[in-house]
């Protein structure tokens, strides 16, 4: 699944983002690119889950069509 998370400007929101993702599933596979806002999540974990983690953690995650 894919995002794009408007509020994720550097390399501490990056691991913030990871460490939200990562509280759902820890063997989810996280791939953060600050500079283009994007967050690519593979996981077992539903949509919901993890959409529901990052806005506990204070992003706002939109979905990005794949």
């Amino acid at each position: 699944m894919l995002f794009h998370v408007e509020s994720m400007t550097c390399g501490g929101c990056a691991r913030s983002v990871t460490r939200a993702i990562q509280s759902v599933d820890p063997a989810a596979e996280v791939s953060a690119d600050p500079p283009r806002r994007r967050v690519e999540v593979k996981t077992g974990a539903p949509r919901e889950r993890i959409e529901a983690a990052l806005r506990e953690a204070g992003f706002e995650p939109d979905v990005v069509p794949s």
